[in-house]
């Protein structure tokens, strides 16, 4: 890395957390650019999962105990 881009790296350091996340937003739209249609899909299912959860439809399983599932079965 450049010593320009390692002086950026450091003053990002520094910036309040609102600021990076800010910062970090911008970045990952700037590589990634918003696709409305896809996001108004992953907003509906999300809806659809809460609701899901909401009503016991379906069951939650917590992290840890899916984690130590895979564990497990995969080492």
């Amino acid at each position: 890395m450049s010593s320009k881009t390692n002086d950026l790296l450091t003053m990002i350091e520094s910036l309040p957390i609102d600021v990076k996340t800010t910062l970090v937003e911008k970045l990952l739209a700037s590589m990634q650019p918003l696709q409305k249609d896809v996001d108004d899909e992953w907003i509906k299912a999300a809806e659809e999962r809460i609701s899901e959860i909401k009503t016991d439809n379906v069951k939650v399983i917590p992290g840890n105990e899916v984690f130590n599932e895979i564990k497990e079965k995969y080492g």
